[in-house]
């Protein structure tokens, strides 16, 4: 079967409408489609599946799928089962030009087959000469060992570079990761003095988020584009019973590109994406950040490129929906923050983050508003769009006027009265203070103030984390004084937070007993290193997009000028110890992505401050206007349950007596 004939096989199948306007299944029209992605993998309640195969034969670069059939526990309704065979031939790319690709799984394949035009050229200056891409992807490939990309660090870069930035695009397009004949990712890190590899080889979500931005902002939107529809096709459609299989709509942590024996054909290969939804990582916690990053990326994609048909397609416009189904999902949780297990964030170790940690509350405020941005209105987006917007106004309230922590409110809380029972109580969460700790006294600055990292019950987490709180201006979750008070922070407490190289995760580092308890006793975790209050260059790139927002440039500056003279000298490692960032991470790894892309997207945006704005989101008027109904000039006001008008039916009897 021809290229455009294979297309328009998959072209056929539509997605199905299950979010209908009632929040429920449809029985009407149901159509069903193939969804081709990972390797088959047999789990108890499932059900091995036929394939949807692409053969790799010798010299052909276009892998394959497994097609992973939907099943009626979605929908309550039986499926349609179209499963086509689609076989690709790089050589006859090109005639996929003229197929229509507006909706369908396979529009991904056609847009990357053009591209991959072997007797042509790029269209575009600003992406990737194919030359460029071959000669690196085959540099990679002779250092690959079992599926790893190696270390072809050392063969690209003996020779001299121009300049840090220069060194740091070559290591970054050095970490690409193909499949089907096109990049769809960069591994965690290419470090070649290391032989433990672990699940550094793979392509995760959050590591990609900082690629993805500096490959949008360079103009080099393919990558991207292909990471966007391959973890699509990645995400959990089918919901099991089975405690060990991923929730319906969950993204995966990572995948990785392997290449297997056809079935029955031991002399031709194909290539799978192996994702993994937490049963590999250490914990076996579901990763609830992938799928927001990926909504954010997404909104990204679209604003750097106009192109958005990406983000209109009908099954980008499902994966939405269902990340959205998966995180409105009513549960036994009253607050209106997310409620999410320890580690199943950046800080993937236990850290005593479990409950509503601010980093997930911050990037679901921002994901809820990358959604209702691109949310094609329809009978099956109404309900969605109302109970997103009733999310958006209570999770701002709750975290601006419960998190929030300045000088003024300490001393609040130190005053504060306990076991009070009430509607009107002023000490809503019953927090005792003497949970003030004697750091947090000597810390905070007269000016100046931020989000704390947790809320539950009779206990305030205190500590600083970044992410959660940069992230909060960068969405507009912190008001614009709250966003101004957390750089003033941040300048404040330099020594602290940056000191020589930035960005620390949290502060202060748990120690003592504290640490024994809560960690562990995790050896990695030991205090002033890795999430346990280290320091990663990562961050450099997310503190960029917040002090660009706030139109405060000169605080991102300084801090990439820190950076720039040792992360290029240290090897670009993952993550940095001691109170004042001095030592390399006793097992941080080197040359790490997310370190490397961190770097140049905050050098990019120092560039361009403007571009910015593909990231940031700006609260609109009737999301002010609801949250200053909510909250009145005294916003510790007293507030009495609600009283509803009562209807009542008089009789009136008439009693005769003969």
């Amino acid at each position: 079967m021809g290229t455009s004939e294979a297309v328009l096989h998959v072209l056929t199948g539509a997605v199905p409408q299950f979010l209908s306007s009632d929040m429920c299944s449809s029985n009407s029209d149901l159509v069903f489609y193939s969804k081709c992605h990972i390797k088959s993998v047999k789990k108890k309640g499932s059900r091995r599946l036929p394939s949807l195969k692409c053969s790799s034969m010798s010299g052909c670069q276009i892998g394959s799928y497994r097609c992973k059939r939907l099943g009626g526990g979605l929908h309550g309704n039986t499926a349609i089962d179209r499963l086509t065979l689609l076989r690709c031939k790089c050589q006859q790319a090109e005639s996929a030009s003229g197929v229509d690709i507006g909706e369908g799984n396979g529009a991904w394949f056609v847009d990357n087959a053009k591209k991959l035009n072997l007797n042509g050229s790029m269209n575009s200056e600003d992406i990737l000469e194919f030359k460029t891409v071959e000669q690196l992807k085959s540099e990679n490939e002779v250092s690959m060992s079992n599926g790893k990309v190696g270390t072809g660090t050392n063969t690209i870069f003996t020779g001299g570079v121009d300049s840090v930035e220069d060194e740091a695009w070559k290591l970054l397009r050095a970490s690409m990761v193909y499949y089907c004949g096109s990049p769809v990712g960069t591994i965690a890190a290419n470090d070649p003095t290391s032989s433990n590899v672990l699940n550094y080889d793979q392509v995760f979500i959050r590591d990609f988020i900082p690629s993805g931005i500096a490959f949008l902002l360079k103009g080099e939107y393919d990558i991207v584009r292909n990471f966007i529809l391959h973890t699509l096709q990645l995400q959990s459609w089918e919901k099991t019973m089975d405690c060990h299989s991923p929730g319906q709509g969950l993204m995966p942590a990572s995948f990785k590109v392997r290449t297997v024996p056809l079935d029955g054909d031991d002399s031709a290969t194909e290539e799978v994406l192996d994702p993994d939804f937490g049963e590999a990582a250490i914990g076996r916690v579901a990763p609830v950040d992938s799928g927001l990053w990926w909504i954010i990326l997404l909104r990204a994609y679209g604003k750097c490129s106009d192109d958005l048909s990406v983000q209109e397609r009908v099954d980008v416009q499902t994966g939405i929906k269902m990340i959205l189904r998966l995180c409105l999902a009513d549960g036994f949780d009253m607050f209106p923050t997310l409620l999410v297990t320890d580690g199943s964030c950046m800080i993937d170790r236990r850290m005593g983050i479990h409950g509503h940690p601010l980093e997930i509350q911050a990037l679901f405020y921002s994901a809820l508003l990358c959604a209702r941005e691109m949310l094609i209105p329809g009978d099956g987006s109404a309900d969605l769009i109302r109970a997103l917007n009733n999310r958006l106004v209570a999770l701002s309230f709750h975290i601006r006027e419960y998190y929030w922590i300045d000088m003024r409110k300490l001393n609040e809380i130190y005053r504060y009265k306990t076991e009070e029972y009430s509607y009107d109580a002023v000490n809503k969460f019953n927090i005792y203070p003497d949970q003030i700790s004697p750091w947090l006294v000597e810390w905070m600055p007269n000016k100046g103030g931020y989000l704390i990292g947790n809320l539950q019950p009779a206990h305030m987490d205190f500590r600083f984390f970044s992410l959660g709180n940069l992230w909060a201006v960068v969405s507009g979750l912190a008001t614009i004084d709250q966003s101004h008070a957390i750089l003033d922070l941040i300048e404040t407490k330099w020594a602290d937070l940056v000191a020589e190289m930035p960005f620390k995760i949290c502060y202060p580092a748990l120690e003592g007993q504290e640490w024994q308890i809560i960690t562990g006793c995790d050896p990695k975790n030991t205090p002033w290193s890795y999430h346990n209050a280290g320091s990663w260059p990562t961050l450099l790139w997310q503190l960029t997009v917040a002090c660009m927002k706030m139109n405060r440039p000169e605080i991102a500056a300084k801090a990439v000028s820190v950076a720039e003279k040792r992360i290029s000298k240290d090897k670009w490692p993952e993550y940095y110890d001691t109170k004042k960032a001095r030592f390399i991470g006793k097992q941080s790894r080197l040359f790490q992505t997310w370190s490397i892309a961190g770097f140049l997207v905050a050098k990019l945006l120092l560039a361009d401050p403007n571009a910015a704005k593909i990231l940031t989101t700006e609260e609109d008027s009737e999301l002010v206007n609801a949250f200053s109904c909510m909250i009145s000039a005294n916003p510790r006001r007293k507030r009495g349950p609600k009283r509803w008008k009562q209807t009542y039916i008089v009789y009136n009897y008439w009693i005769c007596i003969s």
